[in-house]
């Protein structure tokens, strides 16, 4: 069974679009057959595209996101998905609340891969500028990189 990754924030607009991108690019670098995709635990974005800013950070490093659409994580996923992250210890804290019992999917903080920033979650760069999605990109991509390198090693 090959890897399937689903990647958690609150809206689905910001920091999980951003991690579904890097993801896609670090695996497409490694020659790597990946499912990926992103949700939110609200439901305030469904059907939006991510915030501009995260679109610009995103095209800076030659990726297009202005297609991804929020959408709220369902029950479904726990089982469609092998992995789930949770980009911060609230949004992990409520997956494990709506996770149903029948619910497969590894469930972990993001950043946990990331030597060093074990238990660390990604800060939400929505209420700030846009210096906030340069540190989103550079934190989701080291934990692209990581998730890279895991696979392989399970290959």
């Amino acid at each position: 069974m090959s890897a399937s990754i689903l990647f958690i924030c609150l809206g689905n607009i910001c920091r999980s679009p951003l991690a579904e991108a890097a993801l896609r690019a670090e695996a497409e670098r490694a020659g790597l057959d990946v499912v990926v995709d992103s949700a939110g635990t609200g439901d305030w974005h469904i059907g939006s595209p991510p915030d501009k800013r995260a679109q610009a950070v995103a095209l800076r490093h030659g990726i297009d996101i202005s297609g991804y659409r929020g959408r709220q994580v369902t029950a479904e996923d726990f089982r469609r998905f092998t992995h789930i992250f949770a980009l911060d210890g609230e949004n992990l804290k409520n997956l494990r609340q709506i996770r149903p019992v029948d619910g497969t999917a590894e469930l972990r903080l993001l950043m946990d891969l990331v030597t060093g920033r074990e238990g660390s979650g990604i800060t939400d760069p929505y209420f700030g500028d846009e210096a906030g999605f340069d540190v989103t990109w550079d934190d989701v991509t080291q934990a692209a990189k990581a998730i890279v390198a895991r696979l392989q090693e399970q290959n």
